[in-house]
């Protein structure tokens, strides 16, 4: 069994997620003047080719992310089509009153990027943390949530996005993830799809950073769990809960604390259907920790361990 079970570092090997949204906005923007792009980040490269040659449709916000958040609201009026990128907690949290009343209460065409999801900035502490963003967002009426894994991924839900008309949330991770799908097995459409199905009595689902420890556990298990990767929390699959039917436990992971989170919308949607198979959630204690070792430090922490999972699933 393998220490790590994500076997990569930060690195430029893989592409960053942001700069694979960034970039095809941008090409995009180029040939359509009423896409636009805001942001208070200046620390990713793929903005300073946007900034540089798009000048009229790229405003930097400052330190003002509520604000940001109106002024999209007031472009989406105006019929443009907004992209607002920030750092998770500082773009759902910091931002909720002007989310609500500024995009959802209007179903305005706003698509809201947060980078560094969950636990993505582990080095930074809690205040950098997103581990409430799909509680604090999924109940706003209109908005579809979406937690890409790879680039192709990020790249197809981005393009999805540019061509519809939508209140729209899309969850990166900081770090450049290894690429798991190729551009002709990646459905859209569906809203999940399934990495490793050998009808097996377990499944793990999950989404994001934490589908690459799911595929490693289902490595390590000899393939004996199957693995779902969920990208579209809200609205939740439909085909999906009749999947999850068939199995005799189902296993949730998530960068997430426990209430209202991506184990909780699960548990809601099979409860609102009639299904009663039993959810684990394997999620983020009930407390914060102010402790500095790096994400698989705190995975230990908060007992997301890849052992600690594996542990249960043989005990089964």
């Amino acid at each position: 069994m393998s220490k790590n079970y994500l076997d990569f570092k930060r690195s430029s090997k893989f592409p960053f997620m942001r700069d694979v949204v960034i970039d095809k906005i941008y090409d995009k923007a180029k040939k359509n003047k009423d896409i636009f792009f805001s942001t208070p980040d200046m620390g990713a490269p793929a903005l300073d080719e946007f900034r540089k040659n798009l000048p009229k449709q790229f405003v930097h916000c400052g330190i003002s992310e509520q604000q940001m958040i109106s002024f999209a609201g007031g472009l989406a009026l105006m019929k443009k089509k907004i992209f607002c990128y920030a750092m998770a907690p500082f773009i759902n949290s910091r931002c909720y009153e002007q989310i609500k009343c500024s995009i959802s209460a209007m179903d305005l065409n706003v698509n809201l990027i947060a980078v560094g999801v969950g636990i993505g900035y582990a080095d930074a502490g809690p205040t950098h943390y997103s581990t409430e963003d799909i509680c604090i967002m999924k109940v706003f009426p209109n908005i579809t949530i979406y937690t890409p894994s790879d680039d192709i991924s990020s790249n197809i839900i981005t393009e999805k996005k540019i061509k519809k008309d939508h209140f729209n949330y899309l969850r990166l991770d900081r770090d450049a993830l290894p690429t798991i799908y190729k551009k002709t097995n990646f459905n859209f459409e569906k809203g999940y799809n399934f990495l490793n199905k050998k009808k097996n009595k377990i499944c793990i689902i999950t989404c994001g950073y934490l589908t690459h420890k799911a595929l490693r556990i289902c490595k390590d298990l000899h393939h004996k769990v199957d693995v779902i990767d969920l990208f579209r929390i809200k609205p939740f699959p439909k085909s999906l809960v009749s999947q999850l039917k068939n199995y005799k436990e189902i296993i949730s992971i998530e960068e997430q604390l426990a209430a209202g989170g991506f184990g909780a919308s699960i548990q809601e949607e099979l409860s609102n259907n009639n299904v009663k198979n039993k959810v684990k959630k394997f999620c983020l204690d009930d407390k914060y920790y102010f402790e500095n070792g790096g994400r698989d430090y705190l995975h230990n922490k908060y007992g997301l361990s890849s052992e600690k999972i594996i542990r249960y699933i043989k005990n089964k």
